[in-house]
Protein backbone atom coordinates (compact mmCIF):
# COMPACT_ATOMS: atom_id res chain seq x y z
CA UNK A 1 0.00 0.00 0.00
CA UNK A 2 1.64 3.09 -0.82
CA UNK A 3 2.09 6.50 1.22
CA UNK A 4 -0.68 8.21 -0.36
CA UNK A 5 -2.99 5.71 0.32
CA UNK A 6 -2.89 5.17 3.93
CA UNK A 7 -2.95 8.95 4.33
CA UNK A 8 -6.15 9.15 2.25
CA UNK A 9 -7.66 6.00 4.74
CA UNK A 10 -6.77 8.06 7.68
CA UNK A 11 -7.83 11.24 6.73
CA UNK A 12 -11.74 9.67 5.61
CA UNK A 13 -14.12 8.94 8.64
CA UNK A 14 -14.27 5.70 9.88
CA UNK A 15 -18.48 4.09 9.26
CA UNK A 16 -18.94 3.86 13.32
CA UNK A 17 -17.53 7.40 13.27
CA UNK A 18 -20.03 8.45 10.64
CA UNK A 19 -22.63 6.97 12.59
CA UNK A 20 -21.94 8.25 15.85
CA UNK A 21 -21.73 11.57 13.94
CA UNK A 22 -25.69 11.03 12.52
CA UNK A 23 -27.32 9.93 15.81
CA UNK A 24 -25.59 12.99 17.31
CA UNK A 25 -27.00 15.01 14.65
CA UNK A 26 -30.54 13.44 14.97
CA UNK A 27 -30.80 13.60 18.64
CA UNK A 28 -30.04 17.44 18.36
CA UNK A 29 -32.21 17.82 15.60
CA UNK A 30 -35.02 15.75 17.51
CA UNK A 31 -34.45 18.38 20.62
CA UNK A 32 -35.40 21.41 18.66
CA UNK A 33 -39.06 19.49 17.49
CA UNK A 34 -40.79 20.60 20.74
CA UNK A 35 -39.59 24.66 20.15
CA UNK A 36 -40.46 23.96 16.25
CA UNK A 37 -43.74 22.75 17.79
CA UNK A 38 -44.23 25.47 20.13
CA UNK A 39 -43.98 28.20 17.44
CA UNK A 40 -45.85 27.05 15.21
CA UNK A 41 -49.41 26.29 17.75
CA UNK A 42 -49.01 29.26 19.20
CA UNK A 43 -47.42 31.69 16.17
CA UNK A 44 -48.89 30.10 13.09
CA UNK A 45 -51.66 28.13 13.95
CA UNK A 46 -53.86 31.01 15.45
CA UNK A 47 -53.35 32.67 11.69
CA UNK A 48 -56.32 30.31 10.83
CA UNK A 49 -58.52 32.73 13.13
CA UNK A 50 -57.79 35.32 10.23
CA UNK A 51 -60.36 33.47 8.27
CA UNK A 52 -63.13 35.17 10.28
CA UNK A 53 -62.23 38.60 8.55
CA UNK A 54 -64.59 37.85 6.15
CA UNK A 55 -67.93 36.87 8.16
CA UNK A 56 -69.34 38.59 10.79
CA UNK A 57 -68.07 36.56 13.38
CA UNK A 58 -69.86 36.25 16.90
CA UNK A 59 -68.51 33.33 19.82
CA UNK A 60 -70.76 30.30 20.11
CA UNK A 61 -71.89 29.48 16.56
CA UNK A 62 -69.42 28.27 14.07
CA UNK A 63 -67.59 29.84 11.38
CA UNK A 64 -69.80 27.97 8.49
CA UNK A 65 -73.22 29.14 10.18
CA UNK A 66 -72.49 33.11 9.50
CA UNK A 67 -72.94 34.56 6.28
CA UNK A 68 -69.59 35.85 4.17
CA UNK A 69 -69.58 39.61 3.96
CA UNK A 70 -66.41 39.56 1.68
CA UNK A 71 -64.26 42.96 1.63
CA UNK A 72 -66.51 45.27 4.20
CA UNK A 73 -64.39 45.47 7.34
CA UNK A 74 -61.21 46.24 5.11
CA UNK A 75 -63.96 48.84 3.19
CA UNK A 76 -64.95 49.77 6.31
CA UNK A 77 -61.47 50.44 7.73
CA UNK A 78 -60.61 52.02 4.80
CA UNK A 79 -63.65 54.71 4.88
CA UNK A 80 -63.94 54.54 8.93
CA UNK A 81 -63.25 58.35 9.74
CA UNK A 82 -62.00 57.65 13.40
CA UNK A 83 -59.47 54.99 11.96
CA UNK A 84 -58.04 57.19 9.71
CA UNK A 85 -57.13 59.65 12.56
CA UNK A 86 -56.01 56.81 14.81
CA UNK A 87 -53.67 55.94 11.87
CA UNK A 88 -52.49 59.28 11.46
CA UNK A 89 -51.72 59.54 15.24
CA UNK A 90 -50.02 56.37 15.00
CA UNK A 91 -47.47 57.44 12.51
CA UNK A 92 -46.81 60.77 14.26
CA UNK A 93 -46.00 59.09 17.14
CA UNK A 94 -43.63 56.15 15.75
CA UNK A 95 -42.13 59.19 13.30
CA UNK A 96 -41.37 61.03 17.05
CA UNK A 97 -40.01 57.94 18.30
CA UNK A 98 -37.91 57.62 15.29
CA UNK A 99 -36.60 60.89 15.55
CA UNK A 100 -35.39 60.92 19.11
CA UNK A 101 -33.86 57.02 18.02
CA UNK A 102 -30.15 58.06 18.51
CA UNK A 103 -31.36 59.30 22.72
CA UNK A 104 -30.13 56.26 23.92
CA UNK A 105 -26.87 55.92 21.68
CA UNK A 106 -25.75 59.76 22.60
CA UNK A 107 -26.62 58.82 26.69
CA UNK A 108 -24.42 55.25 26.18
CA UNK A 109 -21.51 57.60 24.32
CA UNK A 110 -21.63 60.04 26.91
CA UNK A 111 -21.28 57.27 29.85
CA UNK A 112 -18.70 56.00 28.20
CA UNK A 113 -16.73 59.45 28.54
CA UNK A 114 -17.35 59.39 32.09
CA UNK A 115 -14.05 58.09 34.03
CA UNK A 116 -15.84 58.15 37.50
CA UNK A 117 -16.86 54.94 37.60
CA UNK A 118 -19.42 55.66 40.80
CA UNK A 119 -20.92 58.27 38.90
CA UNK A 120 -20.94 56.66 35.83
CA UNK A 121 -23.29 53.98 37.61
CA UNK A 122 -25.16 56.44 39.42
CA UNK A 123 -26.04 57.98 36.34
CA UNK A 124 -26.68 54.17 34.70
CA UNK A 125 -28.75 53.24 36.78
CA UNK A 126 -30.92 56.19 37.72
CA UNK A 127 -31.39 56.50 34.20
CA UNK A 128 -32.22 52.74 33.57
CA UNK A 129 -35.12 52.49 36.97
CA UNK A 130 -37.96 53.99 34.77
CA UNK A 131 -37.79 51.37 32.77
CA UNK A 132 -38.80 48.88 35.45
CA UNK A 133 -41.85 51.58 36.92
CA UNK A 134 -45.65 50.31 35.12
CA UNK A 135 -47.33 52.84 33.30
CA UNK A 136 -49.80 53.37 35.54
CA UNK A 137 -47.09 54.68 38.49
CA UNK A 138 -45.34 56.92 35.88
CA UNK A 139 -48.94 58.17 34.81
CA UNK A 140 -49.32 59.15 39.03
CA UNK A 141 -45.33 60.76 38.94
CA UNK A 142 -46.28 62.57 35.76
CA UNK A 143 -49.78 63.73 37.13
CA UNK A 144 -48.42 64.86 40.93
CA UNK A 145 -45.99 67.16 38.64
CA UNK A 146 -48.28 68.57 36.18
CA UNK A 147 -51.82 68.55 37.68
CA UNK A 148 -54.00 71.75 37.69
CA UNK A 149 -55.23 71.48 40.88
CA UNK A 150 -51.80 70.27 43.23
CA UNK A 151 -49.34 69.52 40.44
CA UNK A 152 -45.61 70.50 41.79
CA UNK A 153 -45.03 72.23 38.76
CA UNK A 154 -47.73 74.65 38.92
CA UNK A 155 -47.47 75.26 42.16
CA UNK A 156 -43.83 76.15 41.88
CA UNK A 157 -44.74 78.39 38.92
CA UNK A 158 -47.54 80.47 40.55
CA UNK A 159 -45.23 80.83 43.92
CA UNK A 160 -42.60 82.03 41.67
CA UNK A 161 -44.76 84.63 39.87
CA UNK A 162 -44.07 82.96 36.06
CA UNK A 163 -47.22 82.06 35.34
CA UNK A 164 -50.77 83.53 35.95
CA UNK A 165 -52.66 80.48 36.04
CA UNK A 166 -51.81 76.51 35.90
CA UNK A 167 -51.47 74.87 32.76
CA UNK A 168 -52.74 71.48 32.13
CA UNK A 169 -50.55 69.82 29.92
CA UNK A 170 -52.01 66.29 30.14
CA UNK A 171 -55.08 67.69 29.00
CA UNK A 172 -53.17 69.93 26.32
CA UNK A 173 -54.09 67.96 22.77
CA UNK A 174 -51.68 70.56 20.79
CA UNK A 175 -48.91 69.38 22.96
CA UNK A 176 -50.28 65.46 23.12
CA UNK A 177 -47.86 64.17 20.60
CA UNK A 178 -44.42 65.62 21.77
CA UNK A 179 -45.22 65.26 25.29
CA UNK A 180 -46.24 61.92 25.02
CA UNK A 181 -42.54 61.37 23.19
CA UNK A 182 -40.95 62.82 26.07
CA UNK A 183 -42.53 60.49 28.49
CA UNK A 184 -41.50 57.33 26.48
CA UNK A 185 -38.05 58.57 26.14
CA UNK A 186 -37.69 59.22 29.84
CA UNK A 187 -38.85 55.82 30.27
CA UNK A 188 -36.68 53.98 27.75
CA UNK A 189 -33.66 55.76 27.35
CA UNK A 190 -31.38 54.34 29.97
CA UNK A 191 -32.61 51.18 29.49
CA UNK A 192 -31.99 51.37 25.78
CA UNK A 193 -28.24 52.82 26.67
CA UNK A 194 -27.29 49.91 27.84
CA UNK A 195 -27.69 48.07 24.65
CA UNK A 196 -25.48 50.42 23.03
CA UNK A 197 -22.91 50.01 25.87
CA UNK A 198 -22.66 46.51 25.27
CA UNK A 199 -21.65 47.14 21.58
CA UNK A 200 -19.09 49.75 23.13
CA UNK A 201 -17.27 47.20 24.92
CA UNK A 202 -17.45 45.25 22.21
CA UNK A 203 -14.61 47.86 20.73
CA UNK A 204 -10.89 47.01 20.62
CA UNK A 205 -9.35 48.94 22.84
CA UNK A 206 -6.33 48.40 20.84
CA UNK A 207 -7.84 51.16 18.39
CA UNK A 208 -8.51 53.91 20.90
CA UNK A 209 -4.44 53.06 22.15
CA UNK A 210 -3.77 53.47 18.20
CA UNK A 211 -5.67 56.79 18.39
CA UNK A 212 -4.11 58.16 21.10
CA UNK A 213 -0.73 57.83 19.50
CA UNK A 214 -1.65 59.14 16.61
CA UNK A 215 -2.56 62.48 18.61
CA UNK A 216 -6.13 61.93 18.82
CA UNK A 217 -8.70 63.57 21.36
CA UNK A 218 -11.32 62.50 23.05
CA UNK A 219 -13.70 64.16 21.24
CA UNK A 220 -12.17 61.90 17.85
CA UNK A 221 -11.63 58.86 19.58
CA UNK A 222 -15.83 59.21 20.15
CA UNK A 223 -16.45 60.26 16.83
CA UNK A 224 -14.27 57.94 14.35
CA UNK A 225 -14.44 55.17 16.85
CA UNK A 226 -16.80 55.13 19.68
CA UNK A 227 -19.96 56.19 17.44
CA UNK A 228 -19.03 53.61 13.81
CA UNK A 229 -18.55 50.80 16.42
CA UNK A 230 -22.47 51.25 18.09
CA UNK A 231 -23.49 51.86 14.30
CA UNK A 232 -24.59 48.49 13.41
CA UNK A 233 -26.01 48.35 16.84
CA UNK A 234 -28.57 51.41 15.90
CA UNK A 235 -29.13 50.01 12.49
CA UNK A 236 -30.51 46.72 13.97
CA UNK A 237 -32.50 48.73 15.89
CA UNK A 238 -33.48 50.81 13.76
CA UNK A 239 -34.71 48.18 10.82
CA UNK A 240 -36.99 46.72 13.83
CA UNK A 241 -38.26 50.43 14.31
CA UNK A 242 -39.15 50.90 11.36
CA UNK A 243 -41.25 47.44 11.59
CA UNK A 244 -43.10 48.60 14.77
CA UNK A 245 -44.35 51.77 12.43
CA UNK A 246 -48.30 51.05 13.00
CA UNK A 247 -47.64 50.37 16.72
CA UNK A 248 -47.16 53.97 17.57
CA UNK A 249 -46.02 54.45 21.46
CA UNK A 250 -47.55 51.52 22.55
CA UNK A 251 -50.88 50.56 23.91
CA UNK A 252 -50.57 50.55 27.62
CA UNK A 253 -48.87 54.52 27.62
CA UNK A 254 -51.70 55.72 25.72
CA UNK A 255 -54.04 53.54 27.13
CA UNK A 256 -52.74 55.30 30.32
CA UNK A 257 -52.58 58.89 29.44
CA UNK A 258 -55.40 59.25 26.97
CA UNK A 259 -58.48 61.11 28.20
CA UNK A 260 -61.29 62.66 26.72
CA UNK A 261 -59.52 65.96 26.46
CA UNK A 262 -56.37 64.52 24.19
CA UNK A 263 -58.50 61.50 22.62
CA UNK A 264 -58.55 62.89 18.82
CA UNK A 265 -54.13 63.42 19.33
CA UNK A 266 -53.53 60.40 21.48
CA UNK A 267 -56.11 57.77 19.93
CA UNK A 268 -53.34 54.88 18.20
CA UNK A 269 -54.67 51.78 16.21
CA UNK A 270 -54.23 49.60 18.91
CA UNK A 271 -56.50 51.44 21.45
CA UNK A 272 -58.92 51.86 18.73
CA UNK A 273 -58.87 48.61 18.02
CA UNK A 274 -59.71 47.53 21.65
CA UNK A 275 -62.50 50.56 21.85
CA UNK A 276 -63.93 49.58 18.83
CA UNK A 277 -63.41 45.99 17.89
CA UNK A 278 -63.16 44.28 20.93
CA UNK A 279 -64.93 46.43 23.45
CA UNK A 280 -67.88 46.58 21.07
CA UNK A 281 -67.95 42.72 20.02
CA UNK A 282 -66.51 43.37 16.29
CA UNK A 283 -64.27 40.72 16.44
CA UNK A 284 -64.46 40.35 12.94
CA UNK A 285 -63.42 44.04 11.88
CA UNK A 286 -60.59 44.23 14.77
CA UNK A 287 -59.20 41.13 12.95
CA UNK A 288 -59.54 42.78 9.73
CA UNK A 289 -57.40 45.41 10.98
CA UNK A 290 -54.61 43.80 12.84
CA UNK A 291 -54.46 41.71 9.71
CA UNK A 292 -53.99 44.29 7.77
CA UNK A 293 -51.41 45.69 10.38
CA UNK A 294 -49.26 42.94 9.99
CA UNK A 295 -49.18 43.05 6.09
CA UNK A 296 -48.37 46.70 5.72
CA UNK A 297 -45.49 45.80 8.92
CA UNK A 298 -43.77 42.98 7.35
CA UNK A 299 -43.53 45.21 3.91
CA UNK A 300 -42.76 47.72 5.64
CA UNK A 301 -39.71 45.57 7.20
CA UNK A 302 -38.51 43.91 4.24
CA UNK A 303 -38.13 47.38 2.63
CA UNK A 304 -36.30 49.24 5.17
CA UNK A 305 -33.73 46.38 5.47
CA UNK A 306 -33.35 46.59 1.92
CA UNK A 307 -32.48 49.90 2.08
CA UNK A 308 -30.48 49.13 5.01
CA UNK A 309 -28.33 46.76 2.95
CA UNK A 310 -28.30 49.43 -0.05
CA UNK A 311 -27.41 52.49 2.21
CA UNK A 312 -24.79 50.40 4.62
CA UNK A 313 -24.33 47.26 3.53
CA UNK A 314 -25.98 45.84 6.89
CA UNK A 315 -29.32 43.99 7.21
CA UNK A 316 -31.05 41.75 9.29
CA UNK A 317 -33.16 39.44 6.87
Amino acid sequence: MSAQTVAKATRQPKPAAKAANRRLKASLLAMTIPFFALVILFNYVPLLGWAIVFFDYFPGKSLLAHDPVGWKHFIRMATDETFLRALRNTLVLSFLGLVIAPAPMILALLLNEVKSLPFRKFVQTLSSFPNFISWIIVYYVFFSFFSVDDGLLNSMLLKLGWIGHPTDILANSSAAWVFQTLVGLWKGVGWGAIIYLAALSGIDQELYEAARVDGAGRLREAWHISLPGMMPTFVVLFVLGIGNLLSGAGFEQIFTFMNPMVKDHLEIIDTYVYFNGLQSLNFSYATAIGVARSIVSIALLVLANYVSRLATGRSIL
